[in-house]
């Protein structure tokens, strides 16, 4: 496929696929909170795919999704260059999230997805309590 413009390239080969502004804001507070983590953590049994903030211990998976390359019901948009072809695209890439939430809850994790437009200390503190609830289970048994 070629590119609609070489705008439209250079804007592309120039999104963050890791590492976004929400993504380090979480992962400091977490660390604030005094929570320690995985930061691109391999996918269990999965080649080629990662999770953004791991908690390998707790079993307690995060993945903070663009709205644009998953799907967010509120902010997610069509192109309408090549329209097909990122239709296809954005459907795979959803169809392979839900893979993937499937396969690490199958293997018992705790499946947290976020939005990038979610606030960072509300992602933070449901990661927080999530992985608590995880550790304290992990006592009792």
């Amino acid at each position: 496929m070629t590119p609609s413009s070489p705008g439209v390239s250079a804007r592309m080969s120039r999104q963050a696929s890791k590492d976004t502004g929400v993504e380090l804001a979480v992962r400091r507070l977490l660390h604030a909170a005094g929570l320690r983590y995985r930061v691109e953590y391999p996918v269990p049994g999965m080649p080629r795919r990662r999770l953004d903030v791991a908690f390998p211990r707790a079993k307690v998976a995060v993945l903070i999704d663009g709205c644009f390359w998953h799907g967010c019901p509120l902010h997610a948009t069509q192109p309408k260059a090549n329209a097909e072809w990122w239709r296809s695209k954005l459907d795979r890439n959803m169809a392979r999230d839900r893979e993937t939430t499937d396969h690490l809850a199958a293997q018992g994790w705790t499946v947290l997805r976020f939005w990038e437009h979610e606030a960072p200390e509300e992602v933070a503190a449901r990661v927080a309590a999530a992985v608590t609830r995880a550790n304290e289970g992990e006592k009792k048994g």
